[in-house]
């Protein structure tokens, strides 16, 4: 293994309660800020059988990981160059198989990640809504997991039900939260204050941490028409300030260097590991 390509990867797994909250479009434009501070980005489009990635991106995949299951590509074949680098690695839309996969084909797109060796600093991972095997298994498989929320009473009440599951049936302890779509940065603050109450109350076993909120900002549709990234297409707006600030703070994370006890990805790939493969 090359000596650029060492070293543990920092795995963020992006989830929500429930859909229509921009789950999918924080995971891009996080994925793109973060390449802009110069990490080697992957983004896994994690959400099985209605995949979007592609389409925020204006992508057009001749192969997805449709066809790393059915053992007809390797992950690498099916990469697809993102903005700022950022490797995108698509899923399939409206393949009802995909979507109803087994526990034990969702652990075999694990390790076809974990066995990818290119140089990469962190993998995030865009998983489904809801509480399904798949986005407990990644979110599972993660180091850390983001729960997205907006301010809607059933975001609210769905964010609480996954965190529930990751913590008392998968035991993940720590989760990061971020309020999406706020209309300034003390109503994110608020939002998360309702849910962490709830939490501390029910499950107080469970430790969550606000990660940042991103402002309700009309730069955000335009930037979904036009295909691309809020960060890159309007720098300016205050969406993407806000997405370059959340970036900085994962950047500034420090980085595992030893498994948490699941089924973590990439947490061997050390040069010593390569060296000894080789």
């Amino acid at each position: 293994m090359p000596p650029e390509a060492a070293g543990p990867v920092r795995v963020l797994a992006v989830a929500s309660g429930k859909g229509g909250v921009g789950k999918t479009n924080v995971s891009v434009n996080l994925a793109t800020a973060l390449a802009a501070l110069g990490e080697r980005v992957m983004l896994l489009d994690a959400d099985f059988g209605l995949a979007n990635v592609d389409v925020l991106l204006g992508l057009t995949p001749k192969l997805t990981l449709a066809d790393v299951v059915a053992g007809r590509a390797a992950l690498a074949e099916i990469l697809l160059p993102g903005p700022r680098g950022v490797q995108i690695v698509p899923s399939a839309s409206g393949k009802r198989h995909m979507a109803e996969m087994s526990p034990a084909e969702h652990a075999g797109i694990v390790q076809a990640v974990s066995a990818y060796e290119g140089p990469l600093d962190t993998l995030v991972v865009d998983t489904a809504a809801g509480i399904n095997d798949a986005v407990l298994t990644f979110c599972q498989a993660a180091q850390e997991v983001l729960v997205v929320v907006c301010d809607e009473p059933a975001s609210i009440t769905d964010a609480y039900a996954l965190v529930k599951v990751l913590c008392r049936e998968r035991g993940l302890r720590r989760v990061h939260v971020v309020a999406n779509l706020v209309r300034s940065p003390v109503e994110g603050r608020a939002l998360y204050d309702k849910l962490a109450r709830v939490v501390e109350k029910f499950l107080p076993e469970a430790s969550l941490a606000y990660l940042g909120a991103i402002p309700q900002d009309e730069h955000l549709r335009r930037a979904v028409q036009r295909q691309k990234p809020v960060v890159e297409a309007f720098p300016a707006s205050p969406s993407a300030a806000a997405f370059r600030e959340l970036a900085t703070r994962v950047h500034r994370w420090a980085r595992t260097s030893t498994p948490r006890g699941h089924v973590e990805f990439f947490l061997e790939r050390m040069l010593e590991a390569g060296g000894a493969r080789a």
